[in-house]
């Protein structure tokens, strides 16, 4: 491990300032997935700047409606608050699937939204890796490819984002609320996250020093039913094979409002904007589900281990739907 200077700045502008400066300063908070990268070598900064005492670590409802969340609350805690169980389970499911209770007390909001791939050759520092190390190639197109993205992959990368809470904030259409050296902006969900094109290494929109601050939800609308589900290997501690989280509203046997996103098939958590426009307004059927979640699969490129993932992904979908639809008729 490489040695490294630590500070503890007194707020989050001072934070921001102070890593902005250095392009070799990285942000700390839980660092359940950065101390990983320290110890393996596969990130090697120069600071590390803490931001535990700085973040608010909290749910609040918002005076127009919907909630914010802070950026330094534990996975834990987000996943058992009152509000967020009763307004959005498909976010508290989402949470609940991810690593185990240790580290889901550790992990923070804004932390989890930016972790980094689980690709093996990612994490091997001995293999090259276009995104850890640009222009030296993926070992994942022509290696061990059982979890390598079906969607949206370029020639330069195929490894998918392991988070399963951003797949549930991508269906939300939660906002992220960033501070950086020009001030305070908002990034949209889709949108935090990039497809890999010829940046593998960028793996979202926020600029060195750039901080995440908070996650605004909108409320959802009266009558929709939403959940989370994940397909994975074995039944704890395990990342996503393809993952589900959807939000159905059925109004008199017909779709009357759905959002959806996939997990663990990009590089970036997969809003199915495909499968909805072909969903909404028709019948809320098995059938209609089925071919909706084809069509948003029809792009789906494979290799030898992973021709599996698009037709997981359907059933998926399928059986998700299936169910949000039953709830809705009793």
């Amino acid at each position: 491990m490489r040695p490294f200077d630590y500070s503890r700045p007194t707020d989050a502008a001072a934070a921001v300032a102070e890593v902005s400066a250095d392009p070799e300063a990285a942000y700390l908070a839980g660092g359940t997935n950065l101390v990983d990268h320290l110890r393996l070598g596969v990130e090697r900064p120069g600071r590390l700047v803490d931001l535990r005492s700085l973040l608010d670590d909290g749910v609040e409802e918002l005076p127009g409606g919907g909630l914010r969340i802070g950026a330094g609350t534990p996975n834990a805690d987000l996943a058992a608050h009152p509000l967020v169980r009763r307004r959005h389970p498909m976010l508290s499911a989402a949470l609940l699937s991810g690593a185990s209770g240790q580290v889901r007390n550790a992990a923070t909001t804004g932390g989890n939204l930016l972790q980094r791939t689980r690709c093996p050759y990612f994490r091997n520092p001995a293999t090259p890796c276009n995104k850890r190390e640009p222009g030296t190639g993926c070992s994942a197109l022509e290696g061990h490819g059982r979890h390598n993205a079906v969607l949206g992959a370029s020639r330069h990368c195929v490894a998918v984002h392991p988070s399963d809470m951003a797949v549930a904030l991508t269906a939300l259409d939660a906002r992220v609320r960033v501070l950086g050296p020009g001030g305070e902006r908002t990034v949209p969900m889709p949108g935090l996250h990039r497809l890999p094109g010829d940046e593998p290494h960028r793996d979202t929109v926020l600029e060195h020093g750039e901080l995440i601050t908070a996650v605004d939800l909108p409320d959802p609308p009266g009558g929709q039913r939403s959940a989370y589900r994940k397909v994975r290997d074995r039944a704890s501690f395990a990342f996503a094979l393809v993952s589900v989280a959807a939000a159905l509203e059925v109004d008199g046997g017909r779709v009357r409002r759905v959002r959806l996103a996939l997990g663990s098939v990009a590089h970036a958590p997969w809003r199915a904007r495909r499968a909805e426009e072909a969903l909404t307004g028709g019948p809320a059927t098995e059938d209609a589900f089925r071919e909706a979640a084809r069509a948003e699969l029809a792009d789906a490129r494979t290799g030898p281990d992973n021709a599996f993932k698009p037709g997981l992904a359907v059933s998926t979908v399928t059986a998700v739907l299936r169910d949000l639809a039953g709830e809705g008729d009793r």
